[in-house]
C-alpha cells in the first residue's frame, strides 16, 4: 500500500500527476490524458493510471485545470428574492448540478445598486455565465462585459440597455385569460392592481389589462391601477376601485406580492366577496375560503430554460439572441368563481 506523502511539515501532501505517474510507471503526459478522458489512449495505460488514481486517493487540481482551459464549472444567478420557495433558483440549481456546473447565486433585494455591485463582482469572478432576474432600469454598464465574452441570460424580464438571451412568462396571454374568466361570470367592472409600469412585466401586464378592457367595450377610467407594492398604495387602489357608485367587482392582481397586500388589507374572507384572480401562485393560496383562483407561471421550466439558454450561449458565444416566452395556465380555485 502507498503511503500518504507528507510536507517539509510533516502535514499531508495531496497526491499530484507526478505522483500518479511515478506510481502507474507511466509518462505524465499519458495521466493528463487519461484525467481528461482522451479516447485515444491505449486501455492498459489506462488500466495502470487509474489503479494508480485510487492507490494515492489523487483528486485533478481544479484551479489548474481552470487556468488551463479558461472554464471555472461555474455559474452565477443574481436573484431577486432567496427564500425557503423560489422554485426558479431550486431548478436553477438542479440543472445546472446535472450538467456538472456549480452555483454561485447572491440576492438583489429588490435594490437596483445591490443590483449593479453583484453582477459586476460576479463578472471579475470569471464566472462561466450568468443568470439574472433583472430589477434596475438600465444595464447598460454590462456591454463591456459582453464584449468581453461574459455570457448573460436574462430570466423573467428583459434586461434594459443590452441585448441578451431572455426566458419569461406570457404576461399579455395569462392577463387576457385572467379578464376572459371573470368577464365569463358574469363580472363587467373588472379592476386591476398589479406592480409599477417601470417595471417590464408591471408594463406588459397593465397594458393588456387595458386593451382586454377596451376589446370588450368597457371603460378604463378608474379600473387600472399600476405602481408601486406598498400597503398604503395597494389600499388607496382599492378603495378607488371598490368604492364610488359603479364599484369593480372583480379583481385582477398582476402579482403574488400585490395579491398578499390586497388580502392583507381586505381579510382573509376578501375572496368571497369579490371575485379575484391573481397573477402568479400565493403561498397557501388554497387554504383561503375560498381557495384563490391564480394564473400559474412555470416557475420551474423558466429557472431550467435559463440554464439551457446559458448553457448554449456558452457553447456558442455568436448564436443570435434569443426570447423564450413559457405559456401560463389558469388554476380555478374557487375565488375566480364567484359570480356577480
Amino acid at each position: 500500500m502507498t503511503r500518504a506523502r507528507r510536507d517539509s511539515g510533516g502535514r499531508p501532501k495531496r497526491p499530484t500527476m507526478v505522483d500518479v505517474a511515478r506510481e502507474a510507471g507511466v509518462a505524465l503526459r499519458t495521466v493528463s490524458r487519461v484525467v481528461n478522458n482522451d479516447p485515444t489512449v491505449g486501455p492498459e495505460y489506462v488500466v495502470k493510471v487509474e489503479a494508480a488514481i485510487a492507490a494515492l486517493n489523487y483528486r485533478p487540481d481544479e484551479r489548474a485545470r481552470q487556468l488551463r482551459t479558461g472554464v471555472t464549472g461555474t455559474i452565477g444567478a443574481a436573484v431577486r428574492r432567496i427564500a425557503e420557495v423560489n422554485p426558479a433558483l431550486a431548478a436553477i440549481e438542479r440543472t445546472a448540478r446535472d450538467a456538472g456546473l456549480t452555483l454561485l447565486a447572491a440576492s438583489t433585494d429588490f435594490d437596483e445598486t445591490r443590483e449593479r455591485d453583484i453582477l459586476i463582482s460576479m463578472c471579475r469572478q470569471r464566472l462561466d455565465g450568468i443568470i439574472v432576474e433583472p430589477f434596475g432600469e438600465n444595464h447598460a454598464y454590462l456591454q463591456p462585459e459582453l464584449d468581453a465574452g461574459v455570457p448573460l441570460v436574462a430570466m423573467d424580464r428583459p434586461m434594459s440597455g443590452i441585448s441578451v438571451d431572455c426566458v419569461m412568462s406570457d404576461n399579455a396571454s395569462g392577463i387576457g385569460m385572467a379578464f376572459h374568466h371573470l368577464h365569463q361570470h358574469g363580472h363587467r367592472r373588472i379592476a386591476y392592481i398589479g406592480d409599477s409600469e417601470r417595471v417590464f412585466s408591471g408594463r406588459e401586464r397593465a397594458v393588456a389589462f387595458r386593451a382586454a378592457l377596451r376589446a370588450h367595450g368597457e371603460a378604463v377610467e378608474g379600473l387600472v391601477h399600476p405602481g408601486e407594492i406598498t400597503a398604503d398604495r395597494v389600499a388607496a387602489a382599492l378603495d378607488t376601485a371598490l368604492r364610488g357608485t359603479d364599484p369593480a367587482t372583480a379583481l385582477v392582481t398582476g402579482n403574488m406580492d400585490t395579491t398578499l397586500a390586497v388580502l392583507r388589507h381586505l381579510g382573509p374572507q376578501a375572496s368571497s366577496r369579490l371575485a379575484i384572480v391573481g397573477f402568479d401562485e400565493v403561498p397557501l393560496a388554497d387554504l383561503l375560503q375560498p381557495a384563490l383562483t391564480v394564473i400559474a407561471q412555470e416557475t420551474s421550466k423558466i429557472g431550467r430554460t435559463a440554464v439551457e439558454l446559458l448553457r448554449a450561449r456558452i457553447a456558442d458565444p455568436g448564436r443570435p439572441v434569443q426570447t423564450v416566452v413559457v405559456p401560463v395556465a389558469l388554476k380555478v380555485r374557487g375565488s375566480g368563481e364567484v359570480r356577480l
